[in-house]
């Protein structure tokens, strides 16, 4: 399995390929297909980490404590 990196430059390649040649449409569907799955990967690979993702946040008495990140 891809770690999230070798998805990510593997998509960025198949993206360059479809902009920058004439692929035939054969080839564009597979690599459609490739990327899409490659795109979803990702997109769960960085659900999972985010879920793993903790601050440190300082308490009112200077203490910290460990919380769940979230960005809203």
């Amino acid at each position: 399995m891809q770690t999230f990196e070798q998805s990510l430059t593997r998509l960025e390649e198949i993206i360059d390929i479809v902009e920058n040649s004439e692929t035939g449409l054969e080839a564009a569907m597979a690599l459609y297909k490739e990327g899409l799955s490659l795109s979803n990967r990702c997109g769960e690979l960085l659900n999972k980490y985010e879920a793993e993702v903790s601050v440190l946040k300082k308490e009112s008495d200077g203490l910290f404590s460990q919380a769940v990140f979230n960005e809203s």
